[in-house]
């Protein structure tokens, strides 16, 4: 498992070290890709680059802000899918900025990360209107899941049906038809396809895929043979149904699901 805090300096050398993508690749090809927006405020330095590092590779588009003045900036004048706020900054305080967020109507999920594991820290900031709520010390994979997850939710902007092409997902009731004809699924497979639609057009690393599928029990799926065998068997659902050849394979990054 990775776990994150401020003193695990050389566990974040090794996190980084084995990501199959770098942040400096990434953002490379990030203007060929739909990306996602994160601003990560934290200020300790190696939390923060441990942090953008593994989220980068997981095909995000991060910024990074260190103190209360910078981040307040970047809140102001921009807006992004996902934002990771640590309460305890240089120049003031996390809930402040929760506040600024909030009262500018702004649109923006919010998760904050806190070694305050209080009850009452915890209350005020949902309270404030944070999505979730991170205590330190914590795992990377953990951290992801739950940015998908309020990713998901402004995805579906309240709905609970998603379609693509001739794909329909009832996501409260958990199934798939295709031309109305429902598709027999594993739970893996359903959560695969979902995050596939969500994301459409953009592509997934496997890492992200590990990530979605596992959560914290990621590890499991290091080889990436978990991931080969559920993409085979979802294809082969799909392709008995007549649906087109969406899932692509992008050479050395991932997965990408299109109709081009």
């Amino acid at each position: 498992m990775r776990v994150l805090n401020s003193a695990t300096t050389e566990m974040l050398q090794i996190t980084a070290e084995s990501l199959p993508l770098t942040g400096a690749l990434f953002l490379k090809a990030s203007k060929y890709l739909q990306s996602v927006k994160l601003l990560i405020i934290e200020d300790d330095l190696d939390l923060r680059k441990g942090i953008v590092s593994f989220l980068s590779a997981q095909q995000y588009l991060c910024e990074m802000a260190g103190d209360f003045k910078s981040a307040l900036e970047k809140i102001q004048d921009y807006s992004y899918d996902c934002i990771i706020i640590d309460l305890s900054l240089p120049g003031g305080d996390g809930m402040q900025l929760l506040q600024e967020i909030r009262d500018s109507a702004k649109k923006d999920g919010v998760i904050i990360i806190s070694a305050r594991s209080e009850l009452d820290d915890k209350l005020k900031g949902m309270t404030l209107g944070a999505d979730d709520y991170l205590t330190k010390p914590f795992h990377l994979a953990e951290l992801s899941v739950r940015i998908a997850a309020i990713i998901r939710r402004k995805s579906l902007h309240g709905n609970q049906t998603l379609k693509f092409e001739e794909i329909e997902i009832d996501v409260s009731g958990k199934t798939v038809t295709v031309h109305d004809c429902e598709l027999t699924l594993t739970r893996k497979e359903f959560e695969l396809l979902l995050f596939f639609v969500i994301n459409k057009g953009r592509v997934l690393s496997k890492n992200a895929i590990a990530a979605h599928l596992w959560g914290d029990d990621m590890d499991v799926a290091n080889n990436y043979d978990f991931i080969y065998t559920h993409i085979k068997n979802l294809r082969r659902k799909l392709d008995a149904e007549g649906v087109g050849q969406y899932i692509r394979s992008v050479y050395g990054m991932g997965y990408k699901f299109s109709a081009k």
